[in-house]
């Protein structure tokens, strides 16, 4: 968006034991997420890590979707020079802000940042630049955590020589990866936190001369090297000067090399209105997200386009919808656009974030406005619209979901509930547990191998973390990603605890491609062969990571 300037994995954290270990024998991935940090934030506050295409809360592991808002004005107030952001954002009223969007039934918000007032660079007022900036950043990501609410921190602009001051150029530079290392860094450990890399990536076409000043490629999206303008998209006059783009890869790295290991959500092409070539074009992590801006109007703005463009992206990572809203002149045209997006979105386990949380003088029904006044009441026709869908879907039981996890093929098992007599989950960070693509080696049918839960020996040799995952002796059961990593055939997965006889199917695959699933592993509590696996008609290799347990 352009700025204003006036501005189901229902998955069962189990239960571990010290020296606990496991059976495992096979029968017939994705890449698991790493750990999201250590940072403590409001309870309510999920922690979102991408699984499989979906995202997860890694404290309960339950999909999680995203559905909010973007709160407008880091991204320019800066450097306009009369303000780090607007007030509603600092001290008591960003609290009473966070308080308000939260009663909406939001669960996440974005929030929009300008490179040059956080790297104080560019002309910023020293007032508002650099250590400030950052400060009121950090504090109002605080209040929004404390509420309950995952931030997003998106890329959105820099200071420019355009009509607004503040705008957003065609691509990153240099400068957006050291922003990127920064911001990567002060928000590594927490886990509450995802990051939106640059906000809008595009295309300029030249009017007068009848051709694109600037055509970008998949290609310089993924790895950079190509010459936008150094204009913003708000300035007419071009200069002719360029500057060198920085790719998402680039981005990427920078984050990871900070320590931050949160998901990224990465736009496409065409103001992210554009995501056919982003499968293909992807930097290599396992913690992506796509992100899609949908105003009514642009291209991919119809269901037939979602269907057709969007669902299939859907279907291998998350896709998160960034931006979205109406312009028409026509109020009931705009809610029914809103309306049948969200309800799109929903079906597709698509996150959502409305543009945006502001109230703005325009008093006509297009105003992407929510609000009418700051202390959280709607605005019609997008604000009632959005207010409405949120609570209607917070209100809404949550019960057992089936997830598919899956690479180049799709297989499906039904997550099982925390065992009777389990007693507190105890979430940890995603933790790798066994590959034994690492070490131990191919699971073949008919064989079973213990493999470590508990204590902290023995896991590198099963291609675990070294040191364990924490779980203490006592567990009853440890809440787990299951993943099946290149069958030779299809088969399954199952298991129970040791020493009883019932055996339930916990993950079914085709043959070859990973194939995952969130699940709760019943375990035997105080002995070291905790678990078997058996398995049927397959040769596979096994990765599990741990979420938590239950004791």
């Amino acid at each position: 968006m352009k700025t204003s300037a006036a501005h189901g994995i229902t998955a069962v954290l189990g239960v571990a034991v010290a020296t606990t270990a496991l059976l495992l024998s096979v029968t017939g991935a994705v890449r698991p997420a790493p750990a999201p940090g250590t940072a403590t934030v409001a309870a309510a506050a999920a922690r979102p890590v991408v699984q499989g295409n979906v995202l997860v809360d890694s404290r309960t592991g339950a999909t999680w979707s995203p559905r909010g808002v973007n709160y407008p004005s880091f991204e320019y107030a800066c450097a306009q020079g009369w303000g780090t952001s607007r007030s509603t954002a600092q001290g008591s009223a960003g609290s009473a802000t966070a308080a308000a969007i939260g009663a909406w039934g939001a669960n996440a918000v974005r929030l929009p940042l300008n490179q040059d007032c956080w790297n104080a660079t560019g002309g910023v007022p020293s007032a508002y630049a650099g250590t400030p900036y950052r400060q009121a950043v950090q504090s109002f990501v605080t209040a929004l955590n404390n509420a309950g609410l995952v931030v997003v921190l998106d890329l959105h602009s820099r200071r420019t020589g355009g009509p607004q001051v503040a705008g957003q150029r065609a691509m990153p530079d240099a400068a957006s990866v050291t922003m990127w290392s920064s911001v990567a860094a002060a928000f590594a450990a927490n886990p509450s936190v995802m990051f939106d890399a640059f906000n809008e990536p595009y295309s300029r076409w030249n009017d007068s001369t009848d051709a694109w000043t600037f055509q970008l490629t998949w290609s310089c999206w993924a790895s950079g090297g190509c010459s936008p303008m150094v204009e913003d998209d708000y300035t007419t006059t071009l200069s002719g000067n360029t500057y060198t783009a920085a790719g998402m890869a680039s981005i990427v790295a920078a984050v990871r090399a900070a320590g931050a290991e949160q998901p990224i959500l990465l736009g496409g092409l065409d103001y992210a209105n554009d995501l056919r070539g982003w499968l293909a074009a992807r930097p290599d992590d396992d913690q992506l997200v796509a992100s899609l801006h949908s105003y009514r109007g642009q291209r991919c703005s119809s269901t037939a386009c979602w269907n057709g463009e969007i669902a299939p992206v859907a279907a291998v990572v998350p896709v998160v919808i960034g931006e979205f809203g109406a312009t028409t002149s026509d109020a009931g045209t705009n809610a029914t656009y809103l309306e049948a997006l969200m309800d799109w979105a929903d079906a597709h386990h698509v996150g959502y974030l409305a543009w945006a949380w502001w109230v703005l003088p325009d008093t006509s029904v297009g105003t992407l406005a929510l609000l009418s006044a700051d202390d959280g009441t709607p605005r019609a026709p997008a604000g009632t619209a959005l207010r409405t869908h949120l609570l209607e879907v917070a209100s809404q039981p949550t019960t057992p979901t089936t997830v598919t996890v899956t690479s180049t093929a799709v297989s499906t098992t039904t997550v099982t509930q925390p065992p009777a007599g389990g007693v507190g989950l105890h979430p940890l960070a995603p933790c790798r547990l066994v590959d034994t693509r690492v070490a131990g080696g191919i699971l073949v049918p008919g064989m079973a191998r213990t493999l470590t839960v508990g204590g902290s020996a023995g896991f590198p040799a099963q291609g675990g973390r070294s040191g364990g995952c924490a779980i203490p002796t006592g567990a009853t059961a440890i809440s787990v990603v299951l993943t099946a990593v290149g069958p030779t055939t299809a088969g399954y997965l199952r298991s129970r605890p040791t020493g009883t006889s019932a055996t339930a199917t916990v993950l079914s695959f085709p043959a070859g491609g990973s194939t995952g699933t969130g699940l709760v592993l019943p375990v035997a509590a105080g002995r070291p062969d905790a678990v078997v696996f058996e398995t049927a008609g397959a040769r596979t290799h096994v990765v599990i990571d741990v979420l938590g347990w239950f004791g």
